[in-house]
């Protein structure tokens, strides 16, 4: 990483999935891409180098596999210059797909229907009483995601 960039973001130059993958996920990058305005070739891709500064500005909330598209969102609209690389995809060794039901497909479109309300129709994130969390004291219910409320 240079000192002009703040994040490197990884796109697959060729995935090592079925047919019926590669062509729901090209179906959803353009979705998501249209809808929110993003600008780049991979907004799923795992590979991804990133400054801490960019968690000092803004304010991770979703849990869901739609957190990749949120995270994307908010770093492309604060202006944090981004650069992308190619990255080889292999094909899963072990396991299967726990996404592809109609049930979870529902549940991420339903999710990003409601994302895309609240980051592009009310752009909630670029409200100036949003705190990062790298600001935020854990919450004690629960250490993982800091509450919404400061006392």
């Amino acid at each position: 990483m240079t000192a002009d960039v703040d994040l490197v973001n990884g796109y697959k130059i060729s995935r090592a999935d079925p047919m019926h993958r590669i062509l729901i996920g090209r179906l959803y990058h353009y979705i998501v891409s249209i809808l929110f305005g993003l600008k780049l070739r991979d907004v799923d891709c795992d590979f991804r180098l990133m400054r801490r500064t960019i968690f000092e500005r803004i304010n991770l909330e979703k849990t869901s596999g739609i957190i990749c598209v949120e995270m994307m969102k908010k770093i492309q609209d604060a202006g944090f210059r981004i650069a992308e690389v190619p990255v080889h995809h292999y094909h899963r060794a072990f396991g299967r797909s726990q996404f592809f039901n109609v049930r979870r497909l529902f549940r991420t479109g339903r999710d990003l229907l409601l994302l895309w309300y609240a980051l592009v129709v009310c752009g909630e994130h670029r409200r100036g009483d949003v705190t990062p969390l790298a600001h935020q004291e854990a919450d004690p219910a629960n250490r993982v995601y800091p509450s919404r409320h400061q006392p």
